[in-house]
């Protein structure tokens, strides 16, 4: 792991709290769901319909009405049972968006691993595909897929609501949500103070790595120029970290992904099948995240880099990265610890 570029210099934002209670309507969930009180001189708080299910002292799901599109969202929730303000990280989950019921609570310890940390971590289930962008087209198959606003604009103001803010932000993601998760810094930097891509593909506009989004969006019969348009346009480089990189100056940015090949950190039982698919994909998105790293190095861009000589797009792996961030960059950057 290495340091690229010098100490980033601090920033300042605005952080917009917009509070519940000029909703049109609450949305309950469960016998222990809870409407929230708060102010109603928002004009933007018809964006934070809020109900929460609580499903232990200190995980809740969080409903939310997203306006942009037309929707209920639901947000896995980690919080501090102490209460009071506290940073938000926002983890993004991989391909399914855990539509599938494979997401970080699901497949890794961050449950227990946060348990004493002062953050409220949430997790957004849905978004399969969309890298977590707003789309230029409403696609027929995912319908409007409008992430972006809703992660940088509708999610934060329900969060604060519901829980309380420092005002710092954090996003990260995996695989899939990796180079979105850096794209939402650069799309909103007033939002997000830190932003880290574990094993994802943040240099999206790459010849090779366009091919194989497009071919992972048509996968799932959505069509992928209904995302930024055609191969090559400028909606693919505006959503390109490694092409924006001088917009992540004053994030605090952590990027890691591996050569592809297993070790100790994938916890493979002995006897096992490698995973060969996951070998590929690694091995695919070392050779972005490689191409993103180059490009921080040439504009002195600082970052936290972790590349590594073995993982295989496991999910111990992204665990193990996830864990370096947090006290390498993303703690720090957040005020907590």
């Amino acid at each position: 792991m290495l340091r690229v570029g010098q100490k980033r210099r601090k920033r300042t934002r605005s952080a917009a709290v917009v509070t519940a209670a000029a909703v049109a309507s609450m949305l309950m969930t469960g016998t222990s769901a809870q409407a929230l009180p708060g102010n109603s001189g928002s004009a933007d708080a018809a964006a934070g319909a809020i109900g929460i299910h609580q499903v232990s002292a200190t995980r809740a799901v969080l409903n939310v009405f997203s306006p942009s599109m037309n929707r209920v969202i639901s947000n896995e929730v980690l919080h501090s049972p102490e209460g009071g303000p506290a940073p938000t990280l926002v983890l993004l989950n991989g391909a399914l968006g855990n539509e599938d019921g494979v997401g970080w609570l699901n497949n890794s310890g961050v449950e227990k691993f946060f348990l004493d940390k002062k953050v409220t971590v949430v997790a957004p289930i849905g978004g399969r595909f969309s890298f977590y962008t707003d789309w230029q087209t409403t696609d027929p198959v995912l319908g409007s897929n409008m992430w972006q606003t809703y992660l940088s604009r509708e999610l934060p103001a329900a969060v604060d609501a519901a829980y309380g803010s420092t005002g710092r932000r954090g996003v990260a993601g995996l695989s899939m949500s990796g180079g979105p998760a850096l794209d939402l810094a650069i799309q909103a930097p007033d939002v997000f103070d830190a932003a880290a891509s574990f094993s994802g593909c943040p240099a999206p506009s790459n010849p090779l790595a366009t091919a194989g989004i497009s071919a992972m969006i048509a996968g799932g019969l959505n069509n992928p120029f209904n995302m930024w348009g055609l191969p090559g346009s400028q909606g693919w480089r505006d959503h390109d970290p490694s092409l924006n990189v001088e917009r992540l100056r004053g994030t605090a940015v952590y990027v890691s992904s591996s050569r592809g090949l297993p070790g100790p950190v994938d916890r493979i039982p002995d006897g096992a099948i490698p995973p060969f698919g996951g070998m590929a994909v690694e091995a695919m998105v070392n050779h972005c995240t490689s191409i993103f790293v180059d490009a921080l190095r040439r504009a002195d861009v600082p970052a936290t880099v972790s590349m590594r000589e073995e993982g295989a797009h496991t999910w111990p792996l992204f665990e193990d990265q996830l864990r370096e961030a947090w006290y390498t960059t993303l703690a720090p950057a957040l005020g907590t610890s």
